[in-house]
Formats: structure tokens, sequence, C-alpha cells
């Protein structure tokens, strides 16, 4: 089987990006372990190559059982759009900015709240507090298991 990648983009790659990458990672293995064939990758818009992710974002999800401590961010590239059979970022702005700069591969970028069937943008908690940041992750994991349901009933996968 031919791997699906799904690409989520936010700002820097330090936060919600790689949260998201990581929590649909542990909702693909515990709703649809047989969809090993789906991958996931993060970038950001505006990120500096080979960062760690933020603290906060390492310590919410090690709360949830999660290790975010090998994250390396990466900007967002050409060849990650091509390559991503969905291409879900963060905000609006995200989504536009993407679209405006792939015109080609417009029909794959969603913001994630949107494609999840909501119009709301994942904040940004960048410099808050470690409850902001689990408060943003559990949204993240609602979402991104909501994501693969659609993903997954609505690519003829199953």
């Amino acid at each position: 089987m031919v791997k699906k990648k799904i690409l989520f983009v936010c700002t820097g790659n330090t936060c919600r990006s790689p949260m998201a990458e990581a929590l649909a990672r542990r909702a693909l293995a515990e709703l649809y372990p047989e969809y090993n064939y789906i991958e996931f990758a993060s970038a950001g818009i505006a990120s500096l190559s080979n960062g760690g992710a933020s603290y906060q974002a390492i310590n919410a999800l090690k709360m949830m059982g999660l290790d975010l401590g090998m994250h390396k961010s990466a900007q967002v590239s050409q060849e990650d759009i091509e390559q991503a059979e969905l291409v879900l970022t963060m905000t609006r702005a995200h989504r536009d900015n993407l679209k405006r700069l792939f015109p080609g591969a417009a029909n794959k970028i969603f913001t994630l709240a949107e494609y999840a069937g909501s119009d709301s943008d994942i904040p940004d908690p960048f410099g808050s507090s470690v409850e902001l940041y689990r408060i943003v992750a559990g949204e993240l994991d609602n979402l991104s298991r909501i994501m693969l349901h659609r993903f997954i009933k609505g690519s003829g996968l199953n």
C-alpha cells in the first residue's frame, strides 16, 4: 500500500503542529491500527529548521503520555505540500497563506478544525502556561480523531 501523508502546519512548528502530529499518530494507532500506511508530518510557515518543540508543548504532551523531546522543527516546503495527501493548518491565515503560495495544491489544504467540521482557529499557546498548552492539546486530540475518521471513511480507504 502506498503511504498517505497528512501534514500539519502552524507558524513556527514548535507548538501546535508537532502536538497535532503526535496526537494524530496516537489516535491512528488506537482507533485504526490497520491503516499503518498513513503517516504524519509537521512543519511551520515561519520556522527555524532543527529547533526543538517548546518546553510547554513537551510537558503538556508528557502529561498525556507522549514524548515530543526528539521533535525538530522544519520550514514547510513545496516538496512537503506535494507529498502530502492532506495539509491541515492551525488557522485560516495559515491555510490562506499556503493556498496563495501553492495554488496547485489548494484543493487539499484546510484548517484542521474546518476539515473536522468546525470553523474555529486553534489558538497559539506560544509563551503561555503549560495549562493552556494542555487545553490546546486536548482540542487538537479531539479534532485529530474526527479528522482521521473523515479521512479514512471519505477517502475510500476502508
